[in-house]
């Protein structure tokens, strides 16, 4: 029986706000946790790793899309890598022209930002696009720039300029041989923004693992050197 004065209209008109009420109480809870599961950082994104060298020089095995490697500890930049195991990619660092990895007596050159700075960066990685770094140079880099033809450029190498409209403008672009494959290097132009530029090459070890290298502009110049290193300091990470 309804309430002293309530009749059964009032008790259905009532009833039939609650439905709607309770659906849109129900869907905004739901949008809610949505929006928290997408968009609110894990708890590890508020926390960036810090690079962290270590003197240590035991071996740790690491592999990357089937492709294992046993690297010095004192070569790898984070301590979480030294854990080893399967890893999407892995951050190394060395200097040139010893390419040692950290040591007491390198480690003023891997603490500082110099221009001229001896340390070169290493980054190992799974795959992302699977092209050479020959057809990388013809697909997509040269598309860039202001002239395909480029010119003669310092150090025995063919220098590109990327136009101001595309994604690599205030880039130079360089292109050496060895071993009849082309060296393809990306570099930043020295500017009052950036006093100490660097040069970047993309290159593949094998199907479905990267190199990528980093080094200062200012060691252009020894750019064969340097890919001659690096690459001979990979080859004796990897695990035949």
């Amino acid at each position: 029986m309804s309430r002293a004065g309530e009749t059964d209209d009032d008790v259905k008109q009532r009833s039939g706000w609650l439905i709607p009420i309770a659906v849109f109480v129900v869907t905004a809870g739901l949008s809610a946790l949505f929006l928290l599961y997408y968009l609110v950082p894990a708890p590890t994104s508020f926390i960036e790793e810090h690079v962290a060298p270590t003197l240590r020089t035991d071996r740790v095995a690491l592999t990357i899309d089937g492709t294992k490697f046993s690297v010095p500890a004192n070569y790898i930049m984070f301590a979480r890598a030294r854990q080893g195991g399967t890893l999407k990619e892995a951050q190394l660092f060395t200097t040139f022209p010893d390419f040692e990895g950290y040591s007491e007596r390198t480690a003023s050159s891997y603490s500082g930002n110099a221009a001229d700075s001896p340390v070169i960066f290493i980054l190992l990685r799974e795959e992302q696009f699977k092209i050479s770094e020959a057809e990388r140079l013809q697909r997509i880099y040269l598309t860039y720039v202001a002239d395909p033809a480029g010119q003669p450029g310092p150090f025995g190498l063919t220098q590109y300029v990327f136009r101001d409209d595309s994604g690599y403008h205030g880039e130079d672009l360089f292109v050496g041989q060895m071993k009849g494959k082309p060296v393809v290097l990306r570099c930043v132009r020295f500017s009052p923004q950036v006093p100490s530029p660097s040069c970047l090459r993309d290159a593949r070890i094998r199907s479905g693992v990267t190199l990528t290298y980093r080094f200062k502009r200012a060691n252009l110049g020894h750019w064969q050197e340097i890919a001659e290193g690096v690459d001979k300091l990979v080859a004796s990470f990897r695990v035949k």
